[in-house]
């Protein structure tokens, strides 16, 4: 077991190196470039915004990773840069791997370095460990059970958690593949099937499984609801299959290698990813460049012309980048305008393109317009780790975000909130822009969850538990800034 450090990676608007493009393993990417001119090969090594590589060593090691790429070293091994704060240190990615050999290494016996979850994942594979779980693999009664939960896949009721237990824990992977197929996409595209499935095993992985909320599943979950919209009439007439391809890889990767704590966490512990992504949109960019990485390595679309993949990775991260809850009023309200309006066109392409960002949008929070039994479920999830960050906060002495003080909040006074101020307003206009049944369903459920919630609110009240009073009469589009910064 191994510490891996951080070091620079590679600037989007720059060429690989052949000698590094030949070797196995990736490179990662990074929006800031201002670094990379430095003269010193030494220097080099130790700043952000270039590759760093020893031309005399063959045997040099790269992982994909963005923003936070973390190298061995023959040298050893360096901590954290100078300034971060402690909990930084319990984040350090271990890795698995193998002494070294003395001698030269024939390229098949180098071990490309992976992500987390990956190595961890490989080694138990490949080493004779045997996997934690007993249902590795899976009777012909599972795998049976599952595909007919696919025949159901556009349900509105799909339970993703029976769906994650009989994939094993693979329903991101199952589902995605199922709905590439399902919309004839691996054609249109020319899609390599190897390539595919290789992409959605990689972005499983790479999701953190110990998140209560934030892991593959909320990711499939996303990605079902995703493909619910997309058969909306108004959409199923208007989108064309690169909308469709587009949609799909979004709600796939909206929270790739999420670390299972908000943007203002990050900020006040001075994570690197902050000071990466300057404070802005830190968690949405990570994960559109965490998505743009898997991309590049799986080579999924390497096959199409460089104009089409750039196309992909833009268009990919405006979508990505739509999830951030902060900027939700902005995108209410611009929904709401073309409402007003009624100018919305889906003939023109950055008109679809917006209603794909509210439709993510709407994918991304809609537990609370689930069945009771899933909405409840979710949000125990996502106050658990709510509460687990403020754990954290407490341990370290940091101010306690809000929502997550789990002695001064409790899960009805957060699902009455989210519902009020974040769920209802979105889709009292998404009902505006797709009067159908599904909206009127998702509608129906939100009441009846929240009138749930309210039950749960008052009985406590009346046994003499502290509650926030406003919450059970509160009805406003207004985002209050304790919402937007979760």
């Amino acid at each position: 077991m191994e510490v891996c450090y951080q070091l620079p990676v590679l600037p989007l608007d720059r060429p690989v190196p052949k000698h590094v493009l030949t070797r196995r393993g990736a490179i990662s990417f990074s929006s800031s470039s201002s670094l990379f001119g430095c003269p010193d090969p030494r220097q080099l090594s130790q700043r952000r915004g270039a590759i760093s590589y020893d031309s005399s060593d063959q045997t040099a090691l790269y992982i994909r990773m963005l923003g936070d790429v973390r190298v061995r070293s023959r040298v050893g091994f360096e901590t954290e840069r100078a300034g971060c704060h402690p909990y930084l240190y319990v984040d350090f990615r271990i890795l698995h791997s193998r002494p070294e050999s003395v001698g030269p290494v024939s390229a098949r016996k180098i071990r490309r370095l992976l992500s987390f979850q990956r190595s961890l994942h490989s080694s138990r594979f490949f080493c004779d460990v045997p996997p934690l779980n007993p249902l590795y693999i899976l009777d012909d009664d599972y795998t049976g059970q599952a595909k007919c939960m696919l025949e159901k896949v556009g349900s509105w009721n799909f339970d993703i958690f029976l769906f994650d237990r009989l994939t094993n824990g693979n329903s991101l992977v199952s589902l995605t593949f199922h709905l590439f197929k399902l919309y004839g996409l691996t054609e249109i595209f020319h899609l390599d099937m190897v390539k595919l499935r290789s992409f959605l095993v990689m972005v499983q992985e790479d999701y953190r499984s110990r998140n209560p909320y934030h892991n593959a599943v909320h990711a499939a979950d996303v990605t079902q609801a995703m493909h619910c919209y997309l058969k909306e009439p108004k959409l199923a007439k208007s989108l064309t299959p690169w909308d469709i391809l587009l949609a799909l890889l979004a709600a796939t990767t909206h929270d790739l290698d999420h670390p299972g704590v908000n943007q203002p966490f990050l900020i006040k512990t001075n994570h690197y990813l902050a000071t990466l992504y300057k404070n802005t949109s830190v968690l949405e960019n990570h994960h559109w460049r965490s998505a743009v990485g898997l991309l590049r390595e799986s080579g999924l679309f390497a096959h199409l012309p460089l104009e089409d993949r750039l196309r992909i990775e833009r268009e990919l991260g405006s979508l990505i980048l739509a999830t951030d809850i902060s900027r939700q009023n902005e995108y209410l309200l611009q929904f709401r305008t073309h409402l007003d309006r009624k100018d919305l066109c889906l003939d023109d392409a950055g008109h679809r393109h917006f209603i794909l960002q509210m439709a993510l949008k709407c994918a991304d929070i809609c537990n609370p317009c689930r069945t009771w039994e899933l909405s409840k479920h979710w949000s125990e999830k996502v106050t658990e780790e709510f509460f687990h960050q403020g754990d954290i906060e407490k341990k370290h002495k940091l101010d306690v975000s809000p929502l997550c003080d789990s002695q001064t909040q409790t899960i009805e006074n957060i699902q009455m909130g989210f519902m009020t101020y974040v769920v209802k307003p979105l889709f009292v206009e998404w009902a505006r822009f797709s009067d159908t049944r599904l909206s009127q369903t998702m509608l129906g459920y939100l009441a009846l969850n929240k009138a749930g919630w309210k039950g749960m609110v008052q009985e406590h009240a009346s046994s003499g538990d502290d509650t926030d009073p406003t919450l059970e009469e509160a009805d406003s589009d207004i985002l209050p800034q304790e919402s937007r910064e979760l």
